[in-house]
């Protein structure tokens, strides 16, 4: 990374450059200067002349400061994050070693509460130049038309409830939806697990599902179940019959995946079912 390509707000490998009492000194160029890496967070064994990575951002005095230590997010993330403390300003939340990160009243949905957590995109302020956040979500998603196909992985995080379902954000960038029909578990905002695309609609707009389509889902589920009966002494109290609360308690599966899987063990003579449940043949 070239010294004026330095991201302040995210990590950024810099080379060290002068070593003193209270800390070293890393290479931020001509723009930016000497940026301190305080002694508390000099990795044992590093020495003038290696290159560290490190997370860069502005300390109270608004001067760049480096670190070692992880935040709960970076610039360009989004993340759910708790209320440290609020003022006549705005909120400050809790972000990990460095100090809080502050959303100003106007980015806010609702009036934020010491110790309540929220969702909120980290960025730089396009007028201070200062690290915030906002809990104006929709502002932050990107307006492209997603790459993805049906059928794809995704990384979502929970937004918001809706009358239709869960708002995620899908891969720290782009808006979808979690229909009611679709969700077999608990969830809540905050909430970081793997989901699946079904569809990409004209507009943009991503309809998400818990669990892959038809029989791709039910060979993945196949091979998890085998590996029960095996690990299980060869039995399984649970069969067609059985609620779909419990199948998902067990497995984590719609009832469907669950009686395809099942079939598709039968049918291969891997399985027999019995009237308490299945057996490996």
């Amino acid at each position: 990374m070239r010294n004026d390509e330095i991201k302040v707000g995210r990590f950024n490998v810099l080379r060290i450059t002068k070593a003193v009492e209270f800390g070293m000194y890393l290479d931020g160029g001509d723009t930016h200067g000497e940026i301190l890496l305080p002694l508390r967070y000099v990795p044992e064994g590093v020495n003038v002349g290696d290159e560290i990575r490190v997370f860069i951002y502005l300390d109270q005095e608004e001067r760049l400061i480096a670190t070692t230590e992880e935040p709960l997010a970076q610039v360009g993330d989004f993340a759910y994050l708790e209320v440290a403390w609020v003022n006549n300003y705005g909120a400050f939340l809790h972000w990990g070693p460095m100090k809080d990160l502050f959303v100003p009243f106007r980015e806010q949905k609702e009036k934020m509460q010491m110790g309540k957590s929220y969702l909120v995109h980290v960025h730089i302020d396009d007028t201070s130049y200062r690290i915030m956040a906002s809990a104006k979500i929709e502002h932050y998603l990107s307006q492209d038309f997603p790459p993805f196909r049906p059928g794809e992985e995704v990384d979502v995080l929970i937004w918001r409830k809706t009358d239709l379902g869960m708002k995620a954000v899908v891969n720290n960038r782009y808006g979808g939806l979690l229909y009611d029909t679709q969700i077999f578990k608990q969830l809540r905002v905050g909430d970081r697990l793997k989901a699946y695309v079904k569809a990409v609609r004209p507009d943009g707009k991503i309809d998400l599902i818990l669990q892959q389509k038809g029989q791709a889902a039910a060979r993945d589920f196949a091979e998890s179940l085998q590996e029960y009966l095996e690990c299980h002494g060869g039995f399984c109290p649970l069969g067609d019959k059985s609620p779909a609360e419990d199948i998902y308690e067990t497995f984590g599966v719609s009832k469907k995946v669950f009686k395809k899987a099942v079939g598709d063990l039968y049918k291969r003579y891997i399985i027999r079912i019995d009237g308490d449940g299945l057996r490996l043949t």
